[in-house]
Parts: structure tokens; sequence; C-alpha cells
């Protein structure tokens, strides 16, 4: 399903459906230009995916030849379809910070330490390697390092007379990056912005506190003039800077809801505090939740931890190998 967000320059969304998956789909965005063609993200690696995405390239007559494929972060609903889609002449375009990120992971360390995390915090053992076989995040992970030129925060590349600016906002992932196209103020937001879903922020290896990352590329986006935001999923028929302060506001009330729960019985783990706070489940109990889905739970609930004990807050004590918080 393709529609046309924007009449000058030509910019179309291409809907590719995520089977089984809350997020629903994925907007991959498509600029079409005289000098050639932009599209941002790709999908899962699934025949769903390629096939809705193939077929909207189709539709638009985009020439991968003549094409820059813009990344705007690791997760592989906007990486996985890299390899199939691209050519040798396609550029690809990735923020540094996210691209080294995940040449690094290729090493098998970062989900060992991830797994390490989940287990430290009271996630059980066996959920955290049982999840690793339904969780699209791994399954759907690439397994090679794929060429890309990275580039960092404030630079610009070209598309004819087009100039696009790479914006770093860290959070969602280490090093998440949205898309400014300058002179007609429109960013591709990737995921660092939804509009009726919040992006998950979870608790990266090797990064201290995810949340405040991820709370200042919210006022980093809040200074840029937007005349339309372009989401990573879903729609958006609000505000961008509306939505913003949303966002915001939810998390300042997770904070507080999770440093509630941490005063109200003290020396519990991340585990059992996710359990305790108010998560879009779908009429399930806590429970009853697919383990793929605490595990983001639980993870976001370990970034507002991270960013309580990083303001003296709360006190995180390692008892029996596991992590258990109290209040300051």
């Amino acid at each position: 399903m393709i529609k046309k967000i924007v009449e000058q320059p030509e910019i179309y969304s291409v809907y590719i459906p995520l089977p089984n998956n809350p997020l629903k789909n994925l907007n991959c965005y498509v600029m079409k230009t005289d000098a050639g063609n932009l599209v941002v993200d790709t999908g899962f690696n699934q025949p769903e995916c390629f096939e809705a995405l193939t077929e909207g390239l189709r539709e638009l007559n985009v020439d991968m030849n003549n094409t820059t494929l813009f990344l705007t972060h690791i997760h592989s609903d906007h990486t996985g379809l890299i390899e199939r889609i691209r050519t040798e002449k396609t550029r690809v375009i990735m923020g540094a910070k996210d691209y080294n990120y995940f040449s690094r992971s290729l090493s098998g360390n970062v989900w060992k330490l991830f797994n390490q995390r989940f287990i430290e915090e009271g996630f059980p053992e066996s959920d955290v390697y049982a999840q690793e076989k339904v969780n699209p995040a791994v399954v759907y992970a690439l397994k090679n390092l794929f060429k890309a030129i990275p580039i960092n925060d404030g630079e610009s590349f070209f598309i004819g007379k087009y100039e696009f600016e790479c914006v770093l906002t860290p959070g969602h992932t280490p090093g998440h990056t949205c898309l400014y196209l300058k002179n007609e103020k429109i960013m591709f937001l990737g995921d660092h912005v939804l509009f009726d879903i919040s992006p998950n922020i979870t608790c990266w290896p090797y990064v201290k506190d995810s949340l405040n990352d991820y709370l200042t590329s919210l006022d980093k986006i809040a200074t840029y003039d937007i005349r339309v935001a372009l989401p990573g999923h879903r729609k958006n028929e609000m505000d961008v800077y509306e939505r913003i302060a949303q966002l915001k506001k939810h998390h300042a009330e997770r904070i507080e809801s999770t440093l509630d729960i941490v005063k109200k019985k003290e020396y519990q783990n991340a585990y059992e505090i996710a359990g305790q706070l108010k998560w879009s489940l779908r009429g399930k109990t806590w429970a009853e939740c697919p383990i793929q889905q605490k595990w983001f739970a639980v993870g976001e609930t370990m970034s507002h931890l991270d960013y309580l004990v990083e303001r003296n807050r709360i006190v995180r004590i390692k008892d029996q190998n596991i992590f258990v918080y109290r209040a300051k």
C-alpha cells in the first residue's frame, strides 16, 4: 500500500506489514527526485515485508542503482532487507554510532551482556533464552556486517539540490539517527518519536543511562523547525511538539511510578517491579504476557531504574547474584 505524503518534494510512504508484531507496520519512506531517489528503512527480512517493499518500489518505479538507502537505526525491522534490495550502485548511509555498535555486536558480546543483565535483574534464566527463539529483535537480526557509509551528527549528504542533515538522537538505540530535509523542514523520525505508541527504551550494554539519552534527544529534536514529521511506525495525526511533550510526561510519570513501587516494598528486582507497572497487554495479566513482550517491558523498567540510580534516588544492591533496589 502506497500513500503520497508530500507533493513537493515527492515523498511516499510504503506500508510494510510486520506479521504477529504489536508494531503492526513499518513506514518505509521513498522520496523521488530528478537526481535520484531516497529510501528510508526496509522492514524485517520476512517474505511479507520483502513482497510489500519490492512491490512498492516497483510501483514507484524506483531504480536502486540510482538510490540512497538511509537507515535510521540498527533494529532489524529497519535494516532487515538491506542486502536483498540494494545493488552494487546503491548508496547506503547510516549513523556512525549505530553502525559501529552493530559491528561490535556481531562478536556476540552484546547479546551475552544483554542476557547476563536480564538474568541479574530477576528475569527467569530459562525465559531469557526461550525468548531469543521468538523475539523478532533476535530472530531477524542481521548476521553479517553490511557495507554502509557511516555519517556523524550534524553532517549532511545531498541528492541533487536537496540537503539532508543527520541528527543523532540516542536513546531508542545507542546511535539512533533522524534525517532532516533542511530547506523543506521535513524530519524522518525513525523510532525516535512515534505518535500512538511509545518507543521502547531499554538498557543497552555499554550505555550508562539510555533513558536520559532519550529525553535529551527529545529536547534536541524539539529545537528543529519541523513542518512534516514522518514516524517509522503507524500514523501521525498530531503536532510533533505536542507529542514530544506527551512522551516526556509519560516518562516522568513512569519514573515516579517506578520509585513508588521501590518505596512500597524494598529489595525487589526489576522483573518484580515491571510486573507491577501498567502496560498495554491487550487484556492479559502480567503472568499471561508473552515472554518476548515481558523482555521489552523489563528492559524498559531497567532503563527507568538506571535513571533513578544515576540520580541517587534509589540504590542498586546485589543480593545472591540478583540486583535489588531500595529507596535512597
